[in-house]
C-alpha cells in the first residue's frame, strides 16, 4: 500500500530488541500542553489517552483533558490543540468517556470549528461543546444508570453520541442546534437483561440487566450503522438511524465461543473431557477487519502447571440478523503466565481494515500478531516498554497503522519491516535464480509484438518474477506485470496458459531443491560433509514450502487470477486448477506429517522410501540421504502408501505371530496412512474458502481428491484385507480395539472421497456419471463396513454407517443385536431420507412379516402409505390396528 512511513526513528529502549518490527516516533512532536501534563503528573496519576482513527488524540489528567491533531507530517500543528474543563466527579476521569464527531465535508482540511466534543463522567454527568473552537460555551445533561457507572461514550449517526454503563444499559445522546442534549434509552430486545434487580431506573426507565453481565467493550461500525456492545457472555448489536435505534441481535459467546477456545488450546490433550469444565474465559475487547468482527479473549485452565493464559483473537461475520457458524480461533503465541484476573486484563487494536495485522497491549508491552483469518500470518513478537520504567497510556489507530502513547516517549507506531522479501530465504534464493535465464534481464513490456511471440516457459518465468515482485512487498508492479501477461478480455489459449504456469510455479515450490543446504550443492564442500542434523532441516524445508505456497495463493488473489482459473490435466483426466492447487497444500501438509513419523520410526519409513525411490530408479548422490531425496519430491509423496504397505506384508511374513513386531508393524503403518489423510483432509476442510471462486463455473471437471485416487482406494481395500483377514484374528482385545479403531478412520477418508467425487458430479448435466459412481460407491461402502458386523464391532460399524447414511448395515446390525429403540431412533433421525420405508422394504425381502406389522403405534402412518402398495399386506395392518371400517 502506499503509505509514507514514518521517518523519526527514535531508539526507543525496546526497538533494538525486536526482530521483525521497528518502533518509531508517530508524526511531530507533542503539543507543549500536552508535555507539560506529562511532566507535572505524580507517579500515582491515572493518565489516559485515546487516540481516534479521525487524526485527533486526546489525553485526560484529573479534571483536564488536552485533544490535539495528529498525522503524519513531523511538522508540529501547534495550533491544533486545545485544553477543556471536564465536569467534576468523585471517580477518576477517563479517555473512553469521551468522543468527537467531525462536522466538515471529507475533502474540508481538519480544523477546531468542525470538531464537536462530549464528555461524561463516571456518573453520568454530560458536557458537550458543538463547537471546538469556543472552548468556553458548552451545554451540560446528566444520566441516571442507576446505579451503575459510565463506562464508555461513543460517537455515532449524525454528529450524536451513544453512553454505555458498566452493565450494559445504553443511552443515545443527541445534540439539537441549539446545543440542548435529548436523551432516550436503547430498545432492548426480550430477556436480554432478564436477571436480578429489574429496578426500573426513576428517569428513564432503563432496565438494570442481571448483575452478572459486565460490559467489555463497544464497536461502531460506520459503514453498516451497526452499534455492537461485547459483554462478559453476549454480544448484542443494534442499527442506528439519525434519531432512532433497532435492536437486532444477541449472540450467546459464552455458550458458542468457550467451546471453540478450549478445544482449540486444549483439544489435542489426553484428559480433554477432565480440562473442559474447569476453564475460564474473559471476553476483553472487540475490533473488526473486512473478515468480520474480531474479538480477543484470554482463557486459562487453573488445574495447568504452569497455568498459562493463553490469548486468541475470534473472528466470526455477521451476516445481518444472524452472526455466521464459521468462527475462526487463533490462539495466538502470547501465553504469559497466569497471575490475577486483574493481570489478564489486555485490549486489542486492529489498526488495517484490510489486513489481519492485530496488537494486544497491556500497560507495559506490545504483542504484534495476526487474526488468522488471513493467507499469510504476521511474524508474532512481544515488544517489551516496560523495561525502562515506560507505560501506555493508550492506543488506537490512524492512516491503518497501529499507535501507542506511552509516557515517556508519545505517540508511537510499530511497523514490520517490510522492505524484506515475505518468503522464506531459501525459496526467495531458489526463485530468484531461476529466473536468471538469459533473455529475463527485466521484462520490458512496451513492445507488444515481443509479448506475442513469449514461449509458454517465458510465461511461467514472468508471472515468477511478478510473484516474487509481490513478495517483496512491490504490490503495484506485480500487479501490472500479471495484467500485461494475462490481459482479463483474453482468449481461452491465453487462459489455458494461465492454468499451466499456475500449476508449474505451484509444483516448482513444492519440489523445489534446498538452495542453502550446502549438501544438495553439486561438489559438496568439506565442512558440510558432517552435517548431522538433517531430520530438522528437512522438516524446516517442508515447512518453508507450504509458507511460499500460501504466499503464492494470496499473491493470486490479490493481483485477481484466481478467479479465472479454469482447468488442467492432472493424473489423466483435466481438473479444476483451483482444486489442484489446493491438492499441492495438502500434499505438503501429509509430507510434514510422514516426516514427523519418519523422525519416529526411522526404519520403518526408510524402508517404504527405499522401495519408492528404486520404483522410479531414483539415485540417491552421496552427500544425500534417500530420505532428503524423497521428501524434496512432495508430488510424489503419495507413492509412500503402496510402499508401505509391500514393507508391513514382507514383515508379517518375515516375522514370527507372537513377537511385538508383528503386531506392531500394522498398527505404525496404520497411523502413517491415517495421520497423513487425516491431515490432507483437514486442511481441505479448513481452508476451503481459500481456494473458492466466487462464481463456480457449472461445468467444472469432476473431482477426484488425490487422497482418492484409484492407487489409495486400492492401498485402503488392501490394508483393510490384511487387517481383517491376517492381523484381526491373531491379536489380543486390547489391540483388536486399536486396530479397528485405525481402520475407522481409514475407511472414514475412504468414503469421504467417494463424497467429494458424487458432490462434484450431482448435476443434471451428469446424470449418468452420478449413478455410475454412486453404484460403485455403494458396492464398496458395504464390502468394507459389512466384515465390521461380523466381527461384533457394532460400534464401529454404526458410526461410519450413520455418517455415510449405509441403511442396510444399520438395520442388519439392529437386527443382530435386537435393537429395536435404535431402529426407531433412525427412523426419526432419517424421516427425510425415508429410512422407514428402506426398513419395510427390507424385512419384505427377507420375509420378516412379523416384524413389519409389529410396528409401535409412532410409525403407523408410515406404515400405512407404505403398504398402500402392498396390497396382499395392507388388510392385516388394518386388523393389527383395529382399522375395521375398511
Amino acid at each position: 500500500s502506499l503509505r509514507a512511513t514514518p521517518t523519526r526513528v527514535i531508539q526507543h529502549p525496546s526497538a533494538s530488541e525486536t526482530i521483525n518490527y521497528d518502533v518509531k516516533a508517530f508524526g511531530s512532536s507533542l503539543p507543549v500542553k500536552v508535555m507539560e501534563a506529562l511532566k507535572k503528573a505524580d507517579a500515582d496519576d491515572q493518565l489516559t489517552v485515546q487516540v481516534d482513527e479521525s487524526g485527533w488524540a486526546w489525553l485526560v489528567h484529573k479534571e483536564r483533558l488536552i485533544i490535539w491533531k495528529i498525522g503524519q507530517s513531523p511538522v508540529a500543528k501547534l495550533s491544533l490543540c486545545k485544553e477543556l474543563q471536564l465536569p467534576p466527579s468523585d471517580f477518576q476521569w477517563s479517555s473512553s468517556l469521551a468522543a468527537i464527531s467531525c462536522l466538515s465535508s471529507s475533502g474540508e482540511a481538519p480544523s477546531l470549528q468542525s470538531l464537536a466534543i462530549m464528555v461524561a463522567t463516571s456518573e453520568g454527568s454530560v458536557r458537550y461543546w458543538p463547537n471546538l473552537a469556543h472552548e468556553g460555551s458548552y451545554t451540560e445533561t446528566s444520566t441516571d444508570f442507576g446505579g451503575s457507572l459510565c463506562s464508555f461514550l461513543t460517537a455515532v449517526k449524525g454528529g450524536s453520541f451513544i453512553l454505555s454503563s458498566s452493565r450494559g444499559q445504553l443511552v443515545r445522546l443527541i445534540p439539537d442546534s441549539s446545543g440542548k442534549i435529548h436523551q432516550h434509552a436503547l430498545p432492548q430486545g426480550q430477556g436480554m437483561f432478564s436477571g436480578i434487580g429489574r429496578k426500573v431506573s426513576s428517569l428513564l426507565g432503563i432496565l438494570s440487566p442481571g448483575h452478572d453481565a459486565v460490559i467489555s467493550n463497544v464497536l461502531w461500525d460506520k459503514e453498516k450503522s451497526s452499534f455492537y456492545m461485547l459483554t462478559s457472555s453476549n454480544l448484542y448489536k443494534w442499527e442506528i438511524d439519525d434519531s432512532s435505534e433497532r435492536y437486532i441481535l444477541s449472540w450467546d459467546i459464552n455458550r458458542i465461543l468457550k467451546e471453540h477456545i478450549t478445544d482449540a488450546i486444549w483439544g489435542s490433550e489426553s484428559n480433554y473431557e477432565d480440562i473442559k469444565g474447569g476453564v475460564n474465559v474473559q471476553y476483553m475487547d472487540l475490533q473488526q477487519n473486512r473478515d468480520g468482527l474480531v474479538i480477543l479473549a484470554a482463557a486459562w485452565h487453573p488445574g495447568d502447571r504452569p497455568c498459562l493464559v493463553y490469548y486468541t483473537l475470534i473472528t466470526v461475520e455477521d451476516k445481518g440478523y444472524q452472526m455466521s457458524d464459521d468462527v475462526v480461533v487463533e490462539v495466538t503465541q502470547y501465553n504469559p503466565s497466569f497471575q490475577s484476573e486483574e493481570e489478564v486484563l489486555c485490549c486489542l487494536v486492529v489498526p488495517d481494515y484490510f489486513s489481519h495485522g492485530a496488537y494486544l497491549y497491556k500497560e507495559d508491552e506490545v504483542f504484534a500478531c495476526s487474526t488468522g483469518t488471513g493467507r499469510i500470518s504476521l511474524p508474532q513478537e512481544k515488544i517489551v516498554f516496560g523495561i525502562q520504567g515506560d507505560i501506555i497510556l493508550g492506543a488506537g489507530s490512524c492512516t491503518s497503522l497501529p499507535i501507542f502513547f506511552t509516557k515517556k516517549s508519545g505517540l508511537l507506531t510499530i511497523l514490520s519491516r517490510e522492505n524484506i522479501s515475505v518468503l522464506p530465504e531459501d525459496l526467495e534464493e531458489s526463485l530468484s535464480s531461476s529466473l536468471a535465464g538469459p533473455r529475463s534481464e527485466s521484462p520490458v513490456f512496451d513492445a507488444t509484438s515481443r509479448l506475442e511471440i513469449i514461449a509458454q516457459e517465458d510465461k511461467t518465468k514472468l508471472l515468477k518474477a511478478a510473484f516474487l515482485q509481490y513478495c517483496r512487498k512491490d504490490i503495484i508492479n506485480a500487479q501490472s506485470m500479471v495484467v500485461e501477461l494475462f490481459p482479463s478480455n483474453a482468449d481461452l489459449e491465453s487462459d489455458a496458459e494461465l492454468d499451466r504456469a499456475v500449476t508449474q510455479i505451484s509444483v516448482d515450490l513444492m519440489d523445489d531443491y534446498p538452495a542453502s543446504d550446502p549438501r544438495w550443492a553439486e561438489s559438496v564442500p568439506e565442512e558440510a560433509a558432517g552435517f548431522t542434523n538433517t531430520s530438522l532441516i528437512l522438516l524446516h524445508q517442508l515447512e518453508d514450502k507450504t509458507k511460499a505456497h500460501s504466499f503464492f495463493i494470496e499473491f493470486l488473489h490479490q493481483v485477481g487470477v484466481f478467479e479465472r482459473l479454469g482447468s488442467f490435466l492432472v493424473r489423466g483426466v483435466p481438473m479444476a486448477t483451483r482444486l489442484l492447487l489446493c491438492e499441492h497444500a495438502e500434499k505438503l501438509a501429509a509430507a510434514v506429517v510422514l516426516k514427523n513419523h519418519h523422525s519416529r520410526l526411522p526404519d520403518l519409513v526408510n524402508a517404504a522410501i527405499l522401495i519408492a525411490l528404486n520404483k522410479r530408479e531414483c539415485d540417491v548422490p552421496p552427500s544425500l540421504t534417500p530420505a532428503d531425496v524423497f521428501f524434496r519430491e512432495v508430488s510424489q509423496i503419495d507413492s509412500i502408501f503402496e510402499c508401505l504397505l509391500e514393507e508391513e506384508e514382507q514383515i508379517l511374513k518375515d516375522m514370527p505371530m507372537e513377537s511385538i513386531e508383528w503386531a506392531q508393524i500394522i498398527v505404525n503403518v496404520n497411523n502413517i496412512i491415517k495421520d497423513m489423510l487425516q491431515a490432507a483432509c483437514q486442511y481441505r476442510q479448513s481452508r476451503a474458502s481459500l481456494y473458492k471462486t466466487g462464481e463456480l463455473p457449472e461445468r467444472e471437471p469432476e473431482y477426484i481428491p488425490w487422497t482418492a485416487s484409484s492407487g489409495l482406494r486400492a492401498a485402503i481395500m488392501r490394508q483393510h484385507g490384511i487387517i481383517l483377514k491376517i492381523v484381526y484374528p491373531q491379536v489380543d482385545s486390547n489391540l483388536r480395539s486399536i486396530v479397528a479403531e485405525q481402520l475407522v478412520a481409514l475407511l472414514d477418508c475412504f468414503l469421504d472421497g467417494y463424497v467429494s467425487q458424487l458432490k462434484s458430479v450431482d448435476r443434471p448435466a451428469d446424470q449418468e456419471r452420478y449413478s455410475t459412481v454412486e453404484m460403485e460407491y455403494v458396492q464398496k461402502r458395504s464390502e468394507l463396513l459389512s466384515p465390521l458386523l461380523s466381527l461384533g464391532q457394532y460400534q464401529m460399524a454404526a458410526a461410519l454407517a450413520e455418517k455415510y447414511c449405509d441403511f442396510d448395515i444399520l438395520v442388519q446390525m439392529c437386527e443382530q443385536t435386537d435393537n429395536q429403540a435404535r431402529l426407531q431412533r433412525y427412523m426419526s433421525q432419517f424421516a427425510d431420507q425415508n429410512f422407514s420405508d428402506f426398513l419395510f422394504r427390507w424385512y419384505l425381502e427377507k420375509g420378516k412379516r412379523g416384524k413389519l406389522l409389529s410396528q409401535p403405534i409412532a410409525q403407523h402412518g408410515q406404515l400405512a402409505s407404505f403398504l398402500q402398495a402392498h396390497e396382499h399386506l395392507s388388510w392385516l395392518h388394518e386388523i393389527n390396528s383395529q382399522d375395521l371400517q375398511k
